[in-house]
């Protein structure tokens, strides 16, 4: 734990060129540490997911938000970004899985780092999460409630999305899932189809589902807000993360 920490915006060189706005938190001290990539959810780069990079640094790692919508709306308020990203269909999943090896490169490149890296992500940011971890060289993956991991879309779902079902045997990194029992997308059938498609992969994880809670359950700012949900999920990521990131 640090009780003094240094947040800042950065600047990111994605691997197309483009310039990625990011959110840097690290914490004092001369102490190695691993690295987090948090990805925000689909209502964009916003207060609730910086504090929760902040969170990430007074827990004495380096974190590091990339703002995904970037190249869609540089400089745009997170809620009208969002907005015109939904438009668009979404972010392409490999523009993510690009923008997440290039926050990790960075990561990986502080002074203080371990070489090791983890990422997270809640709602959407809980999808790309896992996709990430089936490309990129990552130590840790966290997924909170992601949608359609498992499952399938209906027709008219309003992005261009799919399910990371065939894309499962290639999860490159230890995984811990959090989820609602009350939620619908992910279902507890989609979070049992994939428990079981990762223990036919040998693929290491572990799963928590909340009675009483549905989906968004750790953001404090929504009526899905669940205390007891989110302060167990929370010290279940902090115990995980110095699992697979600690020095």
């Amino acid at each position: 734990m640090s009780d003094s920490l240094h947040a800042t915006t950065v600047h990111l060189t994605g691997t197309d060129g483009a310039d990625i706005e990011a959110y840097l938190a690290t914490p004092d001290g001369e102490e190695r540490r691993g690295g987090v990539v948090v990805i925000h959810h689909l209502p964009g780069y916003d207060r609730a997911t910086k504090e929760m990079v902040r969170r990430f640094a007074e827990l004495g790692y380096d974190a590091l938000c990339p703002n995904l919508y970037s190249r869609q709306a540089p400089g745009a308020d997170p809620s009208d970004a969002a907005a015109a990203v939904r438009a668009a269909g979404g972010i392409p999943d490999e523009q993510l899985v690009a923008d997440v090896e290039t926050a990790a490169a960075h990561l990986r490149g502080l002074p203080r780092s371990n070489g090791k890296v983890g990422v997270i992500g809640h709602c959407s940011g809980g999808r790309h999460a896992v996709l990430a971890a089936c490309h990129a060289d990552l130590d840790a993956v966290v997924d909170c409630y992601g949608a359609f991991v498992t499952g399938t879309p209906a027709a008219d779902y309003p992005l261009n999305v799919t399910n990371l079902v065939p894309l499962l045997p290639q999860l490159r990194a230890p995984l811990l899932g959090l989820f609602g029992k009350n939620d619908k997308f992910p279902s507890q059938d989609h979070v049992a189809e994939l428990d079981e498609i990762l223990t036919a992969g040998g693929k290491p994880h572990t799963f928590f589902s909340y009675d009483d809670a549905g989906h968004a359950f750790f953001s404090v700012d929504r009526p899905s807000y669940s205390v007891k949900a989110a302060n167990d999920g929370w010290e279940r990521i902090e115990t995980f993360f110095a699992d697979h990131l600690g020095a």
